[in-house]
């Protein structure tokens, strides 16, 4: 058996593996030919049918319009593309591509030979050659009358076609409108156009969109700005150094069209006024008035001038020498148009003034106006002080125009430490604001202004600004823990701190998780609220404060803060008249019955009758000085408005919470209890009511904790286990179907493992071929190696043989 496998794994395997990379095979692949059961006519007729299907798939697989021929004017392009028309230089539409005989015989014929031989108009032979000038001017010349003929006949043609449409047009009145009743009916039944259709219509109408100019850059920008604020300061300096007026009175520009240019110039102004006395010209008076005025005038002028700078030297005299329209032609400043404007409403005797004295005044006060005006460029402080020595004395605008100036001509983008500068820039105005709030009054309107400032600041350097605010309130917080170490309490602090947390709300986002100066300014509030005593109306006022920054920054986010709405029902608490009956205890930083725990109590009738309302107003959180009492019972009630409508804005943020009632249980006991039924003013007790309103309509969002109802698990039973005993030596409980299905797989295991033997058996008997083929490969170049090396030896023999004869010789 062993023999016999091999022998068959000779004959087969081994010849496909040795046939492995062999393509040399006959194959017949003639149709039917091995089909004994088809005629030798059916096998031809198929054949040929196949070979004319394999032709046409061949010729015809990228033929896609086999059946159309396309067209170009009426002509198929398979004619088109043979180039048939040839179309002389004038391609008229009537006869295009038709050539006459004597172009195509002087260009494709053989030029003149041919055009000798050509007959005259009369049928008679010329017998003298023409030269070729006169051949080619006979050519242009016919071409030209052919041309005009073809232009005539065209003219013809639409003289007899307008002609015609206008007697179609007589005769068309005299038909009848009337229209058959097939065309009414195809009017009817056309389909009208519809929405889409009338957009593409109305799309291929509109005006395409026309390319604009490239957007300038950041930096672009900021060196045009830079350029601006320096051109006009430069002309600022140059009015107030009056060096326009100068040029303008050494050279007189106005030139009337008699003049004849001859440089002359009146050294004096020898006009007169025209006055009368007794029906008479009074000459002589006039006169010595004018001379009296002049000597007055210079002596005024020699003083001014012995006051000012070198520069301004002579300037009176050389008014003096210049017209009335030389000085109104003078004015190159701003302010020129409103002077001239102002010229007519001068009094009398300013108009009657020497022209040359009036110009002197008003070019001191246009040098005035230049040096009061603000500079349009400024240098980055490198300090505090410098700072503040440039914004001080300024009203609000002013001091927004200092800072926006600085930066413009400080731009990073225009030189390289220009970042530096601004970024000190961001820390001076901070604290300058600081200041601002701790004067007495705070001067909020120029904070108002400088925030925008502030804004664009922290755009620009944002890490600068961060790092700036957080080292604010890291001071005033470790200001806080010190006099809490040290006293034992600690009280709130000044209004820069609380306008600084005012700040970081509007410079960086409050809606966020976590940022890395929002959450410290949070904290620090947070505080505020819980370890700062409320011993004065100021505290109550900067409270109050801190919980409107609260809602600001939890807007968005509606994150609870617990010490907000502590604080809140504190300031209620010391709003009412203490009872031991109260059914709410105060929670730090606010006291039960203490000694200001009615420090918002107003007992004063005719105060409350009197208050107006109004919201509270930051002086009164300096605390300089102390409050008439009216006034003082008045900031009582604008505290109490201000907290309930903080509460109003509180209900309505946490309403959502599943825990809003728990939350604002203590809030309904104080309104319900003493506030609705109190002596407050009518308002207070309306948005107390609104506040409870608001509440009640709060539906309930929690549900009380109940065990989870489930299935009771049952006793686990234990059941027999029952042994089937089995006869052993045949199969036992099977029915004929399992038996057979159980011999098919039995059948199926035995195959499969005689398969798998097989297939081992065929691997190992292809790894002896391969290493039999190895070994006698190996064995071959072993053999050719040798009989290399037997041939070298020889070689080197031979030649050794005669290099030793060679030297025996």
């Amino acid at each position: 058996a062993r023999a016999r496998a091999l022998r068959k794994r000779t004959q087969t395997l081994l010849k496909e593996y040795k046939e492995r990379d062999k393509s040399n095979v006959f194959t017949d692949k003639r149709f039917g030919e091995y089909n004994s059961n088809i005629s030798p006519e059916e096998k031809m007729m198929k054949r040929f049918a196949l070979e004319q299907q394999r032709q046409h798939e061949k010729k015809n697989i990228y033929n896609l319009n086999e059946d159309e021929e396309l067209t170009h004017y009426g002509q198929s392009l398979a004619d088109i593309e043979k180039h048939n028309d040839i179309v002389d230089s004038d391609s008229d539409a009537e006869e295009r591509g038709a050539l006459s005989a004597e172009l195509t015989a002087a260009h494709f014929g053989g030029g003149p030979q041919l055009l000798d031989r050509k007959t005259t108009q009369d049928g008679e032979e010329e017998n003298k050659p023409k030269s070729r000038k006169e051949l080619i001017e006979e050519l242009i010349a016919k071409s030209k009358q052919e041309k005009r003929e073809r232009q005539a006949q065209r003219e013809d043609a639409l003289e007899l076609t307008e002609k015609l449409d206008q007697d179609w047009k007589e005769i068309q009145t005299l038909l009848s409108h009337k229209t058959p009743k097939s065309e009414k009916r195809e009017k009817k039944e056309k389909p009208k156009p519809d929405t889409y259709d009338m957009m593409v219509r109305e799309l291929g109408f509109e005006m395409k969109a026309q390319p604009s100019n490239r957007m300038k850059t950041e930096e672009e920008l900021a060196k045009e700005e830079q350029e601006r604020l320096k051109k006009l300061e430069a002309e600022r300096l140059r009015r107030m150094l009056a060096k326009d007026e100068d040029e303008n009175v050494k050279k007189p520009k106005h030139i009337s069209a008699d003049d004849l240019n001859d440089g002359f110039i009146l050294d004096k102004d020898d006009r007169h006024m025209l006055s009368y006395k007794d029906g008479k010209m009074n000459i002589e008076e006039n006169v010595q008035e004018e001379q009296s005025r002049e000597a007055g005038g210079r002596d005024s002028e020699e003083e001014e001038d012995q006051d000012e700078s070198s520069e301004d030297e002579g300037e009176g005299e050389r008014g003096e020498a210049h017209t009335e329209s030389d000085g109104a032609d003078s004015h190159a400043d701003l302010e020129s148009d409103r002077e001239s404007d102002g010229e007519d409403e001068k009094p009398e005797e300013e108009q009657q003034q020497p022209p040359g004295k009036r110009l002197t005044r008003d070019h001191q006060k246009t040098r005035k106006a230049a040096s009061s005006e603000l500079p349009y460029t400024f240098a980055a402080p490198e300090s505090y002080e410098e700072l503040r020595a440039l914004l001080s004395g300024r009203s609000a605008a002013e001091q927004l125009l200092v800072v926006e100036r600085i930066q413009k001509c400080n731009h990073p983008s225009l030189a390289a430490g220009n970042k530096a500068k601004l970024e000190k820039l961001f820390g001076f105005l901070l604290e300058y604001i600081g200041d601002l709030a701790m004067n007495d009054p705070p001067d909020l309107q120029v904070i108002d202004k400088l925030v925008v400032q502030l804004y664009n600041l922290c755009q620009m350097f944002p890490e600068t600004a961060s790092d700036s605010i957080k080292f604010v309130l890291r001071d005033a917080m470790h200001d806080m823990e010190e006099m809490l170490e040290a006293k034992g309490r600690t009280v709130f602090p000044g209004l820069d701190v609380l306008i600084y947390l005012k700040i970081t709300g509007l410079l960086f986002p409050t809606s966020d998780f976590w940022h890395p100066v929002v959450t410290p300014a949070l904290v620090c509030m947070s505080q505020l609220l819980t370890k700062c005593p409320v011993l004065t109306l100021p505290d109550v006022v900067k409270g109050l404060f801190v919980c409107c920054l609260f809602l600001d920054y939890v807007a968005l986010s509606r994150r609870f803060i617990p010490e907000l709405i502590n604080f809140l029902l504190g300031i209620l608490y010391i709003a009412t008249p203490n009872k031991q009956s109260q059914g709410f205890t105060p929670v730090h930083p606010f006291r039960a019955l203490a000694k200001n725990s009615e420090l918002l109590l107003v007992s004063d009738t005719a105060a409350a009758a009197a208050w107006q309302g109004g919201g509270l107003s930051l002086r009164w959180a300096s605390g300089h000085s102390a409050l008439p009492l009216a006034e003082a019972n008045h900031a009582r009630l604008s505290c109490v408005a201000v907290c309930l409508a903080l509460l109003r804005r509180c209900v309505l943020l946490y309403s959502p919470l599943p825990s809003f009632r728990a939350i604002s249980r203590p809030l309904r006991v104080l309104l319900t209890e003493h506030l609705a039924g109190s002596g407050h003013p009518p308002q207070l007790q309306e948005l107390s009511r609104s506040i409870l309103a608001e509440m009640e309509t709060q539906k309930q969002l929690y549900r009380p904790l109940v065990c989870e109802k489930s299935k009771p698990v049952p006793l686990k039973l234990f059941t027999p286990r029952l042994v089937k005993v089995l006869e052993f030596g045949r199969k036992q409980g099977s029915s004929r179907e399992e038996q057979d299905r159980r011999r098919l797989v039995h059948r199926h295991k035995r195959e499969f493992k005689g398969a798998v033997r097989e297939i081992r058996k065929d691997n190992q008997f292809l790894a002896r071929m391969q290493l039999s083929e190895m070994m006698e490969r190996d064995a071959e170049r072993k053999r050719k190696v040798k009989q290399l090396f037997n041939s070298l030896a020889t070689q080197e023999g031979e030649w050794k043989a005669l290099k030793r004869k060679k030297f025996k010789k």
